[in-house]
């Protein structure tokens, strides 16, 4: 489901993308301290989005690490180290420990339910110590796993399951940022939910799979695309709302980069790549 939220790094600078990569890496670098080299297969720009954000709201004391990389061995690679890195790949690793769950009882694939198992000790171990957000991901996989089965064509319902799990995500600390951070989280996180639906419609209706884009599409093939972008263009809005009103300074413009360009970068490749640009613009 995840993987929406990142840079358009062909429009940032090449210090901000200096940076961008430190906090990427350095999340990398948190998921091996807490689940070893499994945990690192998790690793995702939509976490690394949220470790930028904290770190700059709090103004974070970043310390950063050298180190050897397996993917890139020919260098030392850099990344950040601190309490918001550890928290992002706390999240990093409950989120995907069910994502691969929810895969698994989907498809029935056994190596994501093996690899699910081999992160269930660091799983647990999370859960106990952030049991307010592990119980918003275990909620929001029980209401979305109903909702399907009941055949649930409201797709704002659905997709708001997600905006109310990630708004809890979001938030780190219950203090008077909270309103602001779940906010973002929460439409964010619809904006997930309904680029993952759309990006999927296809294939889930040639595999009879449920997705309530199919209905959608189905009841008025011609606004299909008109729906998708008004419901799409008012969720980053109103995230963006929530994040001007933040007092981010420092990393502001690569969180801008993210909000206001990065977001609909995969929107745009899914239009072209399936000649609806070109037949919505006509």
């Amino acid at each position: 489901m995840f993987g929406y939220i990142h840079a358009n790094r062909q429009e940032m600078s090449e210090s901000d993308q200096k940076i961008y990569k430190t906090y990427y890496c350095g999340l990398c670098q948190a998921l091996k301290r807490q689940a070893g080299m499994k945990g690192q297969v998790l690793l995702n720009y939509d976490v690394t989005f949220l470790c930028i954000l904290l770190s700059s709201l709090y103004e974070t004391p970043n310390e950063i690490q050298t180190f050897n990389c397996k993917v890139h061995p020919l260098s030392k690679k850099t990344g950040y180290k601190s309490d918001v890195m550890d928290y992002g790949a706390a999240m990093n690793i409950l989120l995907g420990y069910h994502n691969l769950m929810d895969d698994y009882f989907d498809s029935g694939n056994r190596k994501k339910k093996a690899l699910a198992d081999s992160l269930r000790k660091s799983y647990e171990k999370i859960r106990d110590a952030y049991p307010r957000q592990a119980e918003a991901i275990e909620n929001f996989m029980k209401k979305t796993r109903e909702a399907e089965e009941r055949h649930e064509e409201n797709v704002d319902i659905l997709s708001g399951y997600t905006g109310e799990m990630l708004s809890q995500i979001f938030v780190m600390k219950e203090d008077e940022w909270k309103e602001e951070l779940m906010n973002i989280g929460f439409y964010l996180g619809k904006f997930i939910y309904m680029m993952d639906a759309y990006e999927d419609r296809e294939e889930d209706d040639k595999h009879a799979r449920f997705n309530p884009l199919i209905f959608k599409y189905r009841e008025c093939n011609d606004c299909y695309e008109a729906f998708m972008e008004q419901s799409l263009t008012s969720l980053v809005e109103q995230a963006a709302k929530s994040f001007e009103r933040l007092p981010i300074l420092e990393n502001a413009s690569i969180l801008r980069n993210v909000l206001y360009s990065g977001v609909w970068d995969r929107y745009e490749y899914l239009k072209i790549k399936s000649g609806r640009k070109k037949k919505s613009e006509s």
